[in-house]
């Protein structure tokens, strides 16, 4: 009786446990080499995950560029990741708004597109511009 008991636990943990593998697919579109407008950077990439809704950009800045901006800004780091959440309105991907009510900007993102625009909105009127032009684009499934 025992050892029918035991073979019933044994049946269901790995039943529930093992048996059961999940794959979680997400699709993922990364930019690379991405050349900006105003600075210059020796690495600048966007990491796009839709099913996290989630932008990374990791970018680090040449040296001319950084002392630059760490004379007006002592918080600058020369290396540095930052992550937004975004999301899709009209095919197109926004990060989060960043500013006030009346004057706020989002970075756009479009599928399989290498520019990356932004998106300035002043008291309901927009304006949209290149602020980035990648030289890959990639997209893929990930599977975790």
């Amino acid at each position: 009786m025992k050892r029918n008991n035991f073979n019933i636990k044994f049946f269901i943990f790995y039943f529930l446990f093992i048996g059961f593998q999940t794959t979680v697919y997400s699709e993922v579109m990364h930019l690379t080499g991405c050349k900006n407008l105003m600075h210059s950077f020796v690495k600048n990439e966007y990491i796009l995950d839709f099913n996290k809704s989630l932008m990374t950009r990791n970018f680090v800045y040449d040296n001319k560029t950084y002392k630059k901006l760490k004379l007006t800004d002592l918080s600058i780091k020369k290396e540095n990741s930052i992550e937004k959440f975004i999301y899709e309105d009209n095919n197109l991907f926004l990060t989060d708004k960043v500013g006030y009510p009346q004057f706020y900007t989002q970075l756009v993102f479009e599928k399989n597109n290498l520019v990356i625009k932004i998106k300035t909105v002043i008291n309901n009127e927009e304006g949209l511009r290149k602020v980035s032009t990648c030289k890959n684009v990639e997209v893929f499934e990930k599977e975790s």
